[in-house]
């Protein structure tokens, strides 16, 4: 089987791909969203907060965009414990059983990313999901 290290870059260029189809004919109004892909607001599983050390290792708090889960599991990660945050760092994990990988993002992809970021804030997703934990 191939590790994760090898397949995150396809994985996330791949997620990318198919969230810039989406989210751009959500922003046009095209409430049918793509034939194969659905919309935008069915293509993910779940935006949620994940308190610091919630996992072991894990020192920060995040928001997570959960794509996939299960084999593989794919997620966007906003790097903050901070729902008003304008900058946070964003990660792209790809986790299969006992292995995982990440990428930082950076350039066009953090930017596309940061779109989405600013339209969780918009809407309150971040705020709210951050107050379950409180």
């Amino acid at each position: 089987m191939t590790k994760c290290k090898d397949r995150v870059q396809k994985h996330l260029k791949s997620r990318i791909e198919d969230l810039e189809t989406l989210f751009h004919l959500y922003q046009e109004g095209n409430e049918e969203g793509h034939p194969e892909l659905g919309t935008f607001h069915e293509y993910g599983l779940c935006f949620d907060y994940v308190p610091a050390k919630t996992f072991t290792d894990q020192e920060e708090g995040f928001f997570r965009y959960q794509i996939s889960y299960g084999g593989p599991q794919e997620e966007f990660r906003f790097i903050t414990d901070n729902p008003n945050n304008s900058q946070p760092t964003i990660e792209f994990w790809l986790l299969d059983w006992f292995d995982g990988a990440k990428i930082e993002l950076t350039g066009e992809e953090y930017n596309f990313m940061l779109e989405i970021w600013e339209f969780f804030q918009e809407i309150g997703s971040t705020e709210s999901e951050f107050e379950k934990t409180l």
